[in-house]
């Protein structure tokens, strides 16, 4: 079950390179969405006191009042949303809020139809249902997809990457020369969490602990080292880190060069 889900958050490149792209979470994406949400309402309670004053002053009848409104709602729950998504390129101010952008599912950028798709279920999933449809769906599938997601097949990737750890480790002088050399594995995530928190906390605990959990650590993750270096424990769970961490950093960097190629290349079509 978890090799399936990690795999829905693989995207090939055209080199057939796994590039690990995560969504955004339900919470953060809920909340994007009640931004975006208040929005709307905000935009169409002002077209609504705008014609009521209109109609105090004697420009506006109660006939014209109600086609006004229908357009005013158009405008607010359909086209707003539409016209904001495209311009910003799968954007909004709650996704930028929450740091999201909408992509199809194999990782491209969108086009209208994927949008006005999206905007239209909006209106059902989002406004009449006041979020309660959006909220059911998007709690029930794995990337926090809404019905518009569904149908138009996409949903909201995660742009907004983590900060990097303010004491990041450094690569230890006695591997300097194996650096450039070495082919590790990604190591199991339960693994890789245990040595960034050793690493954290290292000061913090006796040498005789520090040694035997330096010990300990480097002992599993030698099985996805090669070579393994002859040097001390705590230097090898350094270097493994810091090579994994400009391995994930390179990753990322690939995802963002090939998303803004997609939607460039998009635009100028």
């Amino acid at each position: 079950m978890s090799d399936a889900i990690a795999d829905e958050q693989e995207i090939l490149s055209g080199e057939a390179v796994a590039i690990d792209v995560q969504p955004v979470g339900f919470v953060l994406r809920a909340a994007g969405a009640l931004i975006d949400m208040l929005i709307s309402f905000g935009v169409f309670i002002a077209f609504i006191l705008m014609q009521v004053w209109l109609m105090s002053i004697g420009v506006m009848d109660e006939h014209l009042f109600r086609i006004l409104t229908i357009w005013a709602s158009v405008v607010s729950f359909l086209v707003l949303p539409l016209t904001v998504e495209m311009a910003t390129r799968g954007r909004s101010a709650g996704k930028l809020a929450v740091g999201g952008r909408i992509v199809r599912l194999d990782g491209g950028a969108i086009t209208f139809r994927h949008s006005f798709i999206r905007a239209l279920l909006g209106v059902l999933e989002i406004y009449l249902t006041v979020g309660g449809i959006a909220v059911i769906v998007g709690a029930l599938t794995a990337r926090s997809q809404r019905l518009g997601d569904l149908v138009a097949g996409t949903y909201s990737q995660r742009v907004r990457t983590p900060r990097l750890p303010e004491h990041a480790p450094n690569l230890p002088q006695s591997l300097v020369t194996w650096a450039p050399l070495a082919d590790v594995a990604r190591l199991p995530d339960r693994l890789a969490r245990r040595i960034s928190q050793f690493l954290l906390n290292a000061d913090r605990l006796s040498p005789a602990a520090r040694l035997s959990v330096a010990d300990e650590l480097a002992t599993e993750a030698s099985a996805f080292v090669s070579p393994v270096p002859a040097v001390a424990p705590e230097d090898l769970l350094r270097g493994i880190t810091v090579l994994r961490r400009e391995r994930e950093q390179r990753a990322l960097t690939i995802a963002d060069d090939r998303a803004e190629r997609l939607t460039g290349s998009r635009i100028r079509l």
